[in-house]
């Protein structure tokens, strides 16, 4: 359709016909209301912002769920000359459907994203638009396939995430759910790293080891944790629930819970201030 003979599109023409081509999804709110609530999102952007509803409507309303949604969209991310968008959906959706427990840690890794960043204005964006949410994702099917023994294909897909989104996280690592890594350049966890639930991240943090030694050589990180944009904790160390670590700190010792820890190198500066950090995202010392 075009006005004025000048090619602009009709809006809500346009809207309506990129809409009516969705699945109905109503009679899932009482089962996956985050799916309903993403599904509502995106008919809200394509009637906003038409020219966006071939993207929504691939990525999300031609989809019956939020585990297919995030298939498509790790095959779509990952693929290349030498892995086809096909065979990562085929290995992704096998994924889903053999461990429900991806699509949970989804679920809660989509709250936590709308809860700690104010960037966030609906459970669309992240899955769309957020390289931390959608890194943390593909890493989960790595991890997925590394658990399998699967590990050449798993270290495939790091590979690719680490190309694509600037996030390196080894699929062996082990990671909660409800996390956040907010803008996500630069991220790094490693092979024997543990990253309890509830845990936000900014930018550029390291969880890496100290040198060349073998074994578990990387930090634990407990529930409830803030790391700061750049802060380096190294070395099989241990991080005590609801800490605060701050901006380009340099942990090297373990910490006991419920701290704010700060400096190069790192020291224990004081009370967390709250009760969970990460949810409060105050960054301030």
């Amino acid at each position: 359709m075009r006005r004025g003979g000048k090619g602009y599109v009709r809006k809500e023409l346009l809207a309506e016909r990129v809409v009516s081509m969705a699945k109905p999804y109503s009679s899932l709110a009482p089962l996956d209301p985050v799916w309903v609530e993403i599904c509502r999102a995106a008919e809200g952007a394509i009637a906003q912002e038409p020219l966006l509803g071939g993207l929504v409507h691939d990525n999300v309303l031609h989809h019956g769920s939020l585990e297919t949604a995030l298939a498509y969209r790790f095959a779509l991310k990952l693929q290349s000359k030498e892995m086809s968008e096909q065979l990562l959906r085929e290995l992704a959706d096998a994924a889903y459907e053999e461990d429900p427990s991806l699509g949970e840690a989804a679920r809660a890794d989509l709250r936590a994203v709308q809860e700690r960043d104010p960037a966030c204005h609906d459970l669309m964006q992240p899955l769309l638009f957020f390289k931390g949410f959608q890194a943390l994702q593909a890493y989960r099917v790595g991890h997925w396939l590394h658990s399998q023994g699967r590990h050449r294909l798993a270290y495939f897909v790091q590979m690719r995430v680490s190309e694509m989104f600037g996030v390196d996280i080894h699929p062996a690592a082990v990671v909660g759910k409800g996390i956040m890594i907010d803008h996500a350049h630069s991220i790094v966890i490693g092979e024997t790293a543990r990253v309890g639930d509830n845990v936000s991240m900014l930018h550029s943090v390291t969880l890496g080891g100290t040198g060349k030694e073998d074994g578990d050589r990387h930090p634990k990180i407990g529930q409830g944790v803030l790391i700061g944009a750049g802060a380096k904790v190294l070395g099989n160390i241990t991080v005590g629930e609801c800490c605060r670590i701050a901006a380009g700190s340099v942990l090297l010792e373990s910490v006991p819970a419920c701290k704010t820890i700060a400096g190069v190198p790192a020291r224990v500066v004081g009370e967390a201030g709250c009760s969970q950090p990460s949810v409060s995202m105050d960054q301030s010392l």
